[in-house]
């Protein structure tokens, strides 16, 4: 018995003694007499910046083995900062980064990224502060402790600020790298409120901290927690995105519907055994998960508006994202498939 491949198809070649015989590998295993070859998943670097119900369906892909399902392992790794995590990717670190404003300023730069889908597309953050401020205008003059200059904590601040006519000018601004050291700085004085998201949330309320303003329930049109990726990836291994996006669609219909799934998935990566935390994280982020994840012009828009990037006001949003995978992913049936008649 010798193996090949014909057109393109694993055949089995059989001799005997009245001759030889061609036998398609498909047809064998169909019949349950050999196993399938196995098939080597292609490995896929991906980062995410905080430790956040924003990463859950990217976390649930490993929880469910998602990501066997559509030939790919996906390796996730911990880069705190979505400015860090952008260079990473910038780099070839990571082949994929899941972040939000950071990458489009280092587009404005000259970086060869582009987004290719965004799971929350609104400021997913809140405003926590010291029992002393009563408003959002008494910041003003005061200290204000956010994550990453630059990056989606910053942007949803300006947001916010300027909803009431405010700018961060108003205020000083203090960066750090981490939610938790926003929370450290507001617990030990050093700021009088920090832009927080889920679960640090809850750790805040617990210390004393009360929300003043949920961000998030603003609906703010924002690129939040985006799916990034290098152009040349695109150019040389197309299959290997519209793969990824799959198995993360595929995740999103189980963070919508199997909620024990995608609170053990928060568990794990939390390192919690906090009842209360893994629900504040996924009670926060369920609801802003998109079924498609498309991008919007408009959530590119509201980027470049609270950038100081000195080419944002000139820049085309449509330059910043490529739709071209998920549209695929839904004239094919995919998603129609994925739901059924739903």
């Amino acid at each position: 018995m010798l193996t090949g491949n014909k057109s393109g198809l694993p055949w089995l070649y059989f001799v005997g003694a009245k001759g030889c015989w061609i036998i398609p590998m498909l047809t064998l295993v169909l019949l349950g007499l050999v196993n399938p070859p196995e098939v080597t998943a292609i490995t896929i670097r991906t980062g995410f910046p905080q430790l956040n119900g924003g990463q859950t369906p990217l976390w649930v892909i490993s929880e469910a083995n998602i990501d066997r399902q559509y030939g790919i392992d996906l390796k996730t790794i911990y880069i705190p900062g979505g400015a860090r995590l952008t260079q990473t990717i910038v780099s070839g670190d990571v082949d994929i980064a899941m972040t939000g404003g950071a990458v489009i300023n280092a587009i404005l730069s000259g970086a060869e990224l582009v987004y290719v889908g965004v799971a929350v597309p609104t400021y997913a953050f809140s405003l926590y502060v010291k029992p002393d401020i009563k408003q959002v205008p008494d910041l003003r003059d005061k200290i204000l402790g956010v994550v990453t200059k630059g990056a989606s904590s910053d942007h949803a601040s300006i947001a916010l600020l300027r909803q009431y006519k405010m700018s961060q000018k108003d205020l000083k601004v203090l960066y750090f790298s981490r939610q938790q050291d926003v929370l450290a700085a507001l617990d030990k004085g050093i700021v009088a409120a920090g832009v927080l998201s889920a679960p640090t949330t809850l750790m805040a309320r617990r210390l004393g901290y009360k929300e003043l303003v949920n961000i998030g329930s603003l609906k703010l049109p924002y690129t939040s927690t985006g799916i990034a990726v290098r152009w040349s990836l695109i150019r040389q291994n197309p299959e290997l995105v519209k793969a990824f996006l799959k198995a993360y669609v595929a995740a999103l219909k189980v963070v919508r519907e199997k909620p024990d799934v995608a609170k053990r998935a928060l568990g794990r990566y939390f390192g919690a055994k906090d009842p209360e935390i893994i629900e504040e994280a996924y009670r926060t982020f369920a609801p802003l998960f998109l079924r498609i994840p498309y991008v919007s012009e408009e959530g590119v828009r509201a980027v470049l508006a609270d950038t100081d990037h000195p080419k944002a006001a000139a820049a085309d949003p449509k330059n910043f994202f490529d739709n071209r995978f998920l549209k695929e992913l839904e004239s094919t049936g995919f998603v129609k498939e994925l739901y059924g008649t739903r």
